[in-house]
């Protein structure tokens, strides 16, 4: 190189780089002249440089405008949702849909809690047939973000998720960002993304911030309408625990003591009458007797007075006695009264107890022509557990039925704060 000529390029009071000339033509030297034109050629070089930047910067913040709008638009809709008498399937599916679009995934689901599992609840993008798939907690990578209450993104689910995204219904994900949906400290389920883009590349920060304001609105969403439903229920079965006892109390007044006047009666006549004629009224004496066991047994179950008088073991255990005199082989581990003082159960939470081990039984009685049950009530770590086991015919738990016993077990057990586990087939017994 024989000759050159250089200039900065400086943007704001900042070097942004250097233009260069070299090799004038016919091997002169670079003149006085030449110097200023490379700096206007240099100051035009800024000028360009600085409108670049500025149009970059105007895009960028015209697309953050944008995304806020939107973001803000979703949160309102979800909140009216929220707000309204939606059902919560429909809000549910709204945040997933909303919450997909604005972080560019392929896939979201919401997933709650159900007892020891996860449950998939909504779900949008490639998730077909992703609801109602089940995860454990315990040992899986969405079950820590509940537990610790933390967001965590993954660049490679493959070697960083514990379990596979196909047991939640979703196939061939490379990334994921697992947001937990808290209220009020309590974490009601995940919130999960898998596959930024069409290129399936990894969440960023403010997908994180994003979807934890959805986690948010879905916590609250379930929340809410759990509390509304939960008072919906907790009113329809105190009034039908309110409707047992008064129907209790009036066989009892009214019913039981009719038939008590009418046994006295066949009684005194039977003294009176010799012959013949008091066949008849020996029959009508014990046909009466009957019917006051019977009508005894139907007022106990209605609202036993020893679940109030004795408590919940005594209750239990009459219980089992009357189910004995039917002729079932019934085999009873039951936890001790101290045992049970300890862990100061409420009365609602007793009677939900009670009426659990006496569906299950009337069930047992009803349609599993079972011939031995096993009663268990027992405490693991903190918690109270009643099985039930029966070697009957079994049956389908996933079956549609016309009863409402499963239904009513459900839902007390529900109210209770508790998980329900049915495990049957046909010919192999039932336990609950």
């Amino acid at each position: 190189m024989r000759t050159f000529l250089g200039a900065p390029i400086v943007v704001r009071g900042a070097a942004w780089g250097n233009l260069y000339l070299a090799e004038k033509e016919g091997g002169e030297e670079f003149t006085p002249d030449d110097e200023d034109a490379v700096i206007i050629l240099a100051q035009w070089a800024a000028i360009a440089i600085e409108n670049a930047r500025l149009f970059d910067d105007t895009e960028r913040r015209r697309g953050q405008a944008e995304h806020a709008v939107r973001s803000l638009r979703a949160a309102r809709d979800i909140a009216d949702a929220v707000g309204s008498a939606s059902e919560l399937e429909g809000i549910l599916e709204l945040i997933v849909k909303r919450g997909r679009a604005l972080i560019d995934a392929q896939t979201v689901l919401i997933l709650l809690t159900e007892g020891a599992e996860l449950v998939v609840a909504a779900a949008a993008g490639r998730a077909r047939g992703a609801t109602g798939h089940r995860i454990p907690i315990a040992g899986s990578t969405s079950g820590q973000v509940l537990r610790q209450g933390q967001a965590l993104r993954v660049r490679d689910v493959e070697t960083q998720l514990r379990m596979s995204p196909d047991t939640m219904g979703v196939e061939g994900a490379h990334s994921a960002l697992l947001v937990p949906m808290m209220h009020r400290g309590a974490g009601l389920g995940v919130l999960a993304a898998f596959d930024r883009g069409g290129t399936a590349s990894s969440f960023s920060v403010d997908d994180e911030e994003l979807l934890r304001t959805f986690g948010s609105s879905a916590a609250n969403a379930v929340a809410i309408k759990r509390s509304v439903e939960s008072d919906r229920l907790r009113s329809a079965i105190a009034a039908a625990d309110a409707e047992r006892g008064r129907w209790a109390r009036e066989l009892h007044d009214e019913t039981l003591q009719a038939l008590g006047g009418l046994r006295v009666l066949l009684v005194s006549a039977r003294k009176s009458l010799s012959g013949d004629g008091t066949d008849q009224i020996d029959q009508a004496i014990e046909d009466v007797e009957l019917e006051i066991d019977n009508l005894r047994a139907i007022i106990t179950d209605l609202r036993p007075a020893v679940l109030d008088d004795l408590g919940l073991l005594a209750a239990i255990e009459a219980l089992l006695e009357r189910r004995r005199d039917t002729g079932l082989e019934i085999e009873s581990d039951v936890v001790t009264p101290p045992e049970l003082e300890a862990l100061a159960l409420t009365a609602d939470l007793e009677t939900s107890l009670y009426r659990f081990v006496q569906e299950a039984l009337t069930n047992i009685a009803k349609h599993a022509h079972a011939s031995t049950v096993r009663v268990s009530v027992r405490l693991e770590s903190d918690e109270l557990v009643a099985e039930i086991a029966d070697d009957g015919v079994g049956f389908d738990p996933e079956a549609s039925t016309s009863g409402f016993g499963l239904s009513g077990m459900r839902e007390r057990i529900y109210l209770a704060g508790g998980g329900l586990a049915i495990h049957s087939g046909v010919g192999s017994g039932t336990t609950v």
